[in-house]
């Protein structure tokens, strides 16, 4: 069992279960990706995919509470990864935003040149989405941080705190 089967595992959900595309999510090769999901089913000694010959055609029900555990890993990982990064150098490291359009081209620019002058070794990087495309960014952990207009209440995974 390792951490390449868990991502495998993710993104096969995320793609809609089309293995051709979570290997090119991944950088990989699609036989791999196959091999990998059916040798970690063989290990755990269940079916986390139902299939119709060798394409994947749903989630099992034991394949759900496993995505579950792997959500709680995976997330962990990012925890430690982050953790490191904190300990290891304190001015540098990764801050990813996922904003609306408005406040990427209006409201960000300033604040975020700020921060790139004061920590010159941390990579910020945006991603733009509609609102319901930012709060589920911070919560597949695409982001780190989630900025819109909008109310996003309908999120209770989410911390929401008002800016103004």
């Amino acid at each position: 069992m390792n951490l390449h089967q868990f991502r495998f595992v993710q993104e096969a959900v995320r793609r809609d279960l089309n293995l051709t595309e979570v290997a090119k999510s991944l950088h990989t090769s699609q036989p791999g990706v196959s091999k990998a999901i059916i040798e970690l089913e063989e290990e755990l000694g269940i079916e986390i995919f139902g299939r119709h010959g060798k394409r994947l055609k749903r989630v099992t029900e034991p394949g759900l509470a496993v995505l579950k555990s792997i959500e709680v890993i995976m997330r962990e990982v990012g925890n430690l990864k982050r953790i490191g990064e904190h300990y290891s150098d304190q001015d540098s490291g990764t801050l990813s935003i996922a904003t609306t359009h408005t406040q990427a081209r209006y409201v960000l620019p300033n604040p975020v040149a700020q921060l790139r002058k004061s920590y010159p070794k941390v990579n910020v990087s945006l991603h733009q989405g509609a609102p319901a495309q930012v709060a589920q960014m911070v919560i597949e952990e695409v982001a780190e941080i989630g900025i819109a207009t909008e109310s996003l209440v309908d999120y209770p995974e989410l911390v929401t705190l008002p800016c103004y």
